[in-house]
């Protein structure tokens, strides 16, 4: 499958899917009083989301992989947030488990990404571009009003 959004992402999904999870249990509760706390953590995995589709849309491998980078470390904060969020007793030891377990799927997907987008900058693949059909205009089988385009080109008009 061709990922033409960036919602179609394996590894924004899962980070979303975190997002919302985090959303939830900083909503009630402790976590939901303890302000610094709770901003923190969203914005931790909000930023791991963003970069994610900012990265995609930017449609360089290099940049996109970088931009992954940036995503990658905000899971890492939003692990560590977890981890600080069981400790002070903000989680159950379930929603930490279930919590950890998509934190670890979504920087697997993360990494996976980025694997694959680096092999496509050392071999200098595009596989998004192989089948993808051309506006008219670029199309070397223009149509005559396309042609005239090009021979105003040529003419250097």
């Amino acid at each position: 499958m061709v990922a033409t959004h960036f919602r179609d992402l394996i590894a924004w999904q899962l980070a979303d899917e975190l997002r919302r999870e985090v959303l939830a249990f900083t909503e009630t509760g402790p976590a939901a009083k303890d302000f610094r706390y709770r901003d923190q953590i969203r914005d931790a995995i909000a930023s791991a989301c963003r970069n994610t589709s900012e990265g995609f849309d930017r449609f360089r491998p290099s940049e996109f992989a970088r931009f992954l980078e940036f995503a990658r470390a905000s899971l890492g904060e939003t692990q560590d947030a977890l981890i600080d969020a069981h400790e002070r007793q903000f989680i159950t030891g379930d929603l930490f488990d279930r919590l950890w377990i998509l934190s670890k799927r979504a920087l697997g997907a993360n990494t996976n990404l980025m694997k694959y987008l680096q092999r496509c900058v050392d071999t200098g693949d595009a596989p998004w571009r192989k089948n993808r059909k051309r506006h008219a205009l670029f199309h070397p089988s223009a149509s005559a009003t396309t042609g005239s385009t090009r021979d105003a080109r040529r003419a250097g008009r």
